[in-house]
This record gives structure tokens, C-alpha cells and sequence, in this order.
């Protein structure tokens, strides 16, 4: 029984190397929390109660507690006036809008936290520790405000305390800030389960507010430090085709009677571990393994607890990644056709290292890009680097085809309204474009007859779908271009200028026919037809290309002779009104009116001469007057004739 008693007198000695006896907190090394009271995380704010939180004060949807209650918070912010810190995050690690414990403490002191831990084992160190924020400003309640002040307890099922601590006053600070509080304390024999008690001890009044998170139970023992055989070093990088066995060495300082050891390993980046069978000494022989990240942590425990998880502490991590090789894809956009744009194109890395089959290296690049000749036809490589700097080569293949040779023949010269045969060769197929003016845009030789001078180009494509193009102009002679004026209208015996007028160059003209003409080769010439009559102006081409010719159509009036009087007394001598020429006017209208503005005679195209009569009656002797409309187009006659008998 004395020896029992020496070794747990002994214990707290051997510890106090890997505990702070200010803060009570463990500085060697601890296991994975038995307890972790985090509060969880959401976008609401405040958020909703948590089911299971023991404690005696009130759960609030207020932002800002009244006395006497809690709420949930992801974050806290002008509270009463602002006499409260505004803390924005929480203080778990990696946490997105991570929720705390806001409490505004009541008059009388209470429970914040009430928790029953199970499964433990005695003669295990243990810290009992919680994050915690005075969220009263200095200059509040009078720079006097009342500090929180707690009880950390740790007691039987039955209400023995095994151990307690007491944070003393926590002061106010010019802003809101976490520190941690806590102590460390060995399980008694033949206990395995206990009551952890977090308690206000602070009378109420103004002040005595705080913010809790991060409240965690967790073992607690001497410090283990594990690294890479060979230094110091904790971390590895392997690519998968370079993959060595790796040495792991662990030491742990003293503080167990019989420590009993493992290893262990994660995949998920330590949120969960296994054990390593077989892996029970200080040192591991890790072999090769698939791509992946792997995480390594060596844990103790007395021997016997070492298969209990609340009962072991665990080192630092010891990462090996082993980093995956490129997936590379190396292609081309062949075949191609000679002198056409050539893209060779790799993916799968970071970087690109590029050689061919004849030895050529060029500038790095996910891509090459450069016009195709045969003598770049071949094998390419490419060394593929990620960024991890794993390499892997690939290659591809790109095939170059032969490209024709297009000819579009020598330009031609024709005359406008002519036709040329077009010479094209070089291809297997062809195509001339535009193909206005062609018999086919789809032969080699077509016939081209365009109104201008044109450039067509030719493109040809051989068997292997490659192209080549040329060009060709057909230059036209243009023939002068003439034109014989707007008609005329005369009145026979008068005459009229014509108004000829030639465009284009090199050219020579004449009229046709010439008669009546002042000069058949001006091309203003006076014209006095005595009957209507077409002239035709000619214009010659000097370079050779004919004649282009325009017309004017001469309209000669005849002149009509108007008799001012006649006697209709049946003399067979000037009976009737006899109008030379008026019957040439099959239009005219002819209208006779007396002296009272009467209409005594009317006659379109006066095909019968007037005889004085006007309703079958002979008209007595008098001054009668008229008017002739021959057309539109001459102006209006009038004036008066004299009947006579």
C-alpha cells in the first residue's frame, strides 16, 4: 500500500516538466479530446439552442442577453451601448461562421457547463481547459465593472471532488480577446467515470460577462516528439514512380512507469486515424504506398490503456504525400496540309518540355504552334511536369500532307462583250471565285466573259483535301459609250440642235443618216428634217472593239395654213373653211365660237373642212373666232375668220 502511495505522490513530480503551474495547462503532449464543446457553426444569428447543454442559466434568441442568460452567437456586436467587445469569429480553428457561448451572468452564481465523462482510466493525466473573452470594456460601469471569476471542477459520479481550480479574476482588456484557462489532474485508482463542472463564482451587479468556446477534456502526458529518421524534419514529398521507404523515430520524455506505444496513420488529413499493426515500437518503417497524403502521429499510454482512445496522447503529425504522376495527353491537329498552321498540344501538367525525333528542342509550352513543311513532319515528345514536380513523357505523331501547286494562267485581255478561256491547272479539284461572268466555276478552263475588268482567284484542292489558290485578272477593253440626246420636236421648215455626247477613250463617230445634218461627224449638229426621222450617233473604238451606237428620234410638225375667211353661198368657190395640214393633228381639236361665246363648231382631227353651218343651218355673216389645240406638246392657236355670202 506505501508503494502505491509513493508512486501517485511521485506522479505530479514527474509531470511538472510538461505543465505550466501559472496557467495549470498541459505543455506536454495531448490525446484527441474526449469532449469538445465547439457550439457548431450556421448562418443564423443568434443560433438555435443546443440540445444537451447543461447549465443553469437561460437560453435567449437575443442578441444581447439579459442577466442571467446565454445564447448562441456567431458573432456579437454593439451590445448595451457598445460597453461590451465586439467579437466578430470564434475561436475554433478553420471555423465558418462558428458559433460561441455569449452569457450574461446572473446575481447570484451558476453553472456555465455540466458534463458526465465515461470509459476513462485511472492513473491517467487529464486537462480540463475552456477559451474565454471578458466581454466588458475597461471604461464600462465606471472603469469598476465586475471581473468573471470561475471554478473549473472535476468530481465523482457520487460528488467527491477529485480536483478544482479557479481562473481567479479575469480581467478587462482594450479588446476582445480569448485566452485560455484550465488545469490538469491524474484519475484516481478504481474511477473511470467523473463530472466536469465549469462554475461563476463572481457576485452579480454590473459587469461579469463573458463569451465561452472551445471547451475540451482531453488526456494529457509527457512530450512525445516524432520526425523523420535522420533530422528533424516531419514532412516528405515522393512522386509515385520515386516512392523510398521512410524511417520514423518518435522519443517521449519521462513521465510514464511503463508507457506502451503505437502508431498510427490518416488519410483524411488527421480527422480520423488507425492504427498500424505491428507499429507498437518508437520507430516505424513506413514502405511505398499509392498516391495519396498520408498523416503519421505516434501515441502512449500506459501499458494496458493503449487501445483506448480517451486514454493516450498522440505526437505531432508526420506527413508523406506522395504526389500522383501526370495523366498526360499529348495530340495534334494533323494531318495538315503544308504550310497550314500546325498545333501540338499536351495537357496534364504544370509545365511542358518539348524535343522532336531530330533532335530540335523548343521554348516550353502547353502548346507548339508553326506553319507545316514536310521536313517537320515526325515523332514530338513532351516531358509533363505538375506542380508538384512530377514528370511523365508522352509523345505524338503529326503528319504532314503534300499541298498543290495552284496556277490561274496569265492575265487576259479581251474586248467588252468578248470571251476568254481561262487556263487552270495544279489540282485535282477547282473552284473560281467570284464566278460571275464564268460558263462554270468548277472546271479548269472555264469560258469568263465578265462586263469589267475582274480578278478571279483559283483554288485548288488535291486528293488528300489539301489547297492551294492564284489569281488571274481579265482585263476589258471597254467600247465607247454614246449617247444621242433626249428626242426633239420641230416644226417643219424650223430646225434643231442635236446633243450627242461619247464617254470613254480612243474613240472616233459620225451620224446616220446624214442628210438634213449641218455636219454628220460633230457631234452637236443642226438638224432640219422636213419629216420625222431617226438619227443614229456611231462611236468607233480606237483599240479595235467595234462600235457602240444610240439613237434620236427627230418629230417634224407640219406647218398648217389658217384662212382668216370664206363665203359658203355653194359657188363651188371657197365654200368651206379649208385648214392645210390641220389633218396631219389626228389629235387636235378644233372649237369655232361667235360673238356671244356660243360654240358653234367643234372637230377633232378636222378630218372634214368646216362649212359655215352650225346645227344644219347656214351661220349669218360675221366675225367668228376659234381656237386649234394640236397638242400638248405645240402651243395653242387662236383668232377669228370672217364668213362671207
Amino acid at each position: 500500500m506505501l508503494k502505491v502511495l509513493n508512486k501517485y505522490l511521485l506522479l505530479p513530480v514527474l509531470l511538472c516538466s510538461f505543465f505550466t503551474s501559472r496557467a495549470q495547462l498541459c505543455t506536454g503532449s495531448l490525446g484527441d479530446p474526449v469532449v469538445s464543446i465547439t457550439y457548431g457553426s450556421g448562418v443564423n444569428n443568434p443560433g438555435p439552442q443546443i440540445a444537451g447543454l447543461n447549465t443553469n442559466y437561460t437560453y435567449t434568441s437575443a442578441v444581447c442577453p439579459p442577466d442571467g442568460s446565454y445564447t448562441i452567437v456567431n458573432r456579437s456586436s454593439a451590445c448595451f451601448s457598445s460597453t461590451w467587445h465586439d467579437v466578430l469569429t470564434d475561436h475554433t480553428a478553420n471555423d465558418q461562421n462558428g458559433y460561441m457561448m455569449l452569457v450574461n451572468a446572473s446575481i447570484a452564481p451558476g453553472v456555465f457547463f455540466l458534463d458526465t465523462v465515461k470509459n476513462l482510466c485511472a492513473g491517467t493525466t487529464y486537462e480540463f481547459s475552456s477559451w474565454i473573452v471578458n466581454m466588458l470594456r475597461p471604461g464600462a460601469c465606471n472603469g469598476s465593472g465586475i471581473k468573471p471569476n470561475l471554478s473549473f471542477t472535476i468530481e465523482t459520479t457520487t460528488g467527491t471532488v477529485i480536483q478544482s481550480y479557479n481562473t481567479g479574476d479575469i480581467p478587462a482588456t482594450p479588446s476582445g480577446i480569448w485566452n485560455q484557462y484550465g488545469f490538469f489532474f491524474t484519475l484516481p485508482a478504481n474511477t473511470s467515470s467523473l463530472v466536469m463542472r465549469m462554475r461563476n463564482n463572481a457576485p452579480g451587479g454590473c459587469g461579469n460577462d463573458l463569451m465561452l468556446d472551445d471547451i475540451a477534456f482531453r488526456p494529457c502526458g509527457p512530450t512525445l516528439d516524432a520526425h523523420i529518421s535522420g533530422g528533424t524534419a516531419t514532412q516528405l514529398d515522393f512522386c509515385d514512380n520515386a516512392q523510398q521507404p521512410s524511417l520514423f523515430e518518435a522519443t517521449i520524455s519521462s513521465g510514464y512507469s511503463s508507457p506502451a506505444y503505437q502508431w498510427q496513420q490518416s488519410t483524411n488529413n488527421g480527422v480520423s486515424w488507425t492504427d498500424i499493426a505491428g507499429a507498437t515500437g518508437t520507430t516505424y518503417l513506413r514502405q511505398p504506398g499509392p498516391a495519396a497524403n498520408y498523416s503519421y502521429r505516434f501515441t502512449v499510454a500506459e501499458a494496458g490503456n493503449i487501445g483506448v482512445a480517451a486514454c493516450r496522447i498522440a505526437s505531432n503529425t508526420i506527413t508523406i504525400n506522395v504526389n500522383p504522376l501526370p495523366v498526360t495527353a499529348a495530340t495534334n491537329n494533323g494531318p495538315v496540309c503544308e504550310l497550314a498552321e500546325a498545333v501540338i498540344s499536351a495537357s496534364g501538367g504544370a509545365t511542358y518540355q518539348w524535343t522532336d525525333d531530330k533532335g530540335n528542342s523548343y521554348l516550353p509550352g502547353q502548346q507548339l504552334k508553326f506553319p507545316a513543311t514536310l521536313v517537320s513532319a515526325g515523332k514530338y515528345y513532351v516531358l509533363v511536369t505538375t506542380d508538384k514536380n512530377c514528370s511523365k513523357s508522352d509523345s505524338t505523331i503529326l503528319v504532314v500532307n503534300v499541298s498543290p501547286t495552284a496556277d490561274a494562267g496569265a492575265d487576259q485581255l479581251i474586248c467588252e462583250g468578248a470571251n476568254a478561256v481561262l487556263e487552270g491547272s495544279g489540282g485535282g479539284t477547282y473552284r473560281w471565285s467570284p464566278a460571275t461572268g464564268l460558263s462554270n466555276s468548277q472546271v479548269d478552263r472555264p469560258l469568263a466573259g465578265p462586263v469589267d475588268t475582274i480578278l478571279y482567284i483559283l483554288t485548288v484542292t488535291s486528293a488528300n483535301g489539301c489547297t492551294d489558290k492564284d489569281s488571274v485578272t481579265v482585263n476589258v477593253m471597254q467600247k465607247p459609250t454614246p449617247d444621242a440626246g433626249a428626242d426633239k420636236k420641230i416644226i417643219e421648215g424650223s430646225s434643231v440642235q442635236l446633243d450627242g455626247s461619247i464617254s470613254g477613250k480612243d474613240f472616233t463617230w459620225y451620224w446616220s443618216p446624214s442628210i438634213s445634218l449641218t455636219n454628220s461627224n460633230s457631234l452637236t449638229p443642226l438638224a432640219a428634217p422636213v419629216s420625222d426621222v431617226t438619227y443614229t450617233l456611231h462611236s468607233v473604238a480606237g483599240n479595235g472593239c467595234g462600235e457602240k451606237t444610240d439613237a434620236v428620234f427627230v418629230r417634224v410638225f407640219k406647218k398648217i395654213i389658217i384662212p382668216n375667211a370664206f363665203s359658203p353661198n355653194g359657188d363651188g368657190i371657197n365654200d368651206s373653211w379649208n385648214i392645210e395640214a390641220l389633218d396631219t393633228y389626228p389629235e387636235s381639236v378644233t372649237e369655232v365660237f361667235n360673238r356671244f361665246g356660243q360654240l358653234v363648231f367643234r372637230s377633232r382631227g378636222y378630218s372634214r373642212n368646216w362649212n359655215g353651218n352650225y346645227n344644219g343651218s347656214p351661220l349669218p355673216v360675221g366675225t367668228y373666232y376659234y381656237t386649234i389645240n394640236r397638242n400638248k406638246e405645240l402651243p395653242l392657236l387662236s383668232g377669228w375668220v370672217f364668213i362671207v355670202r
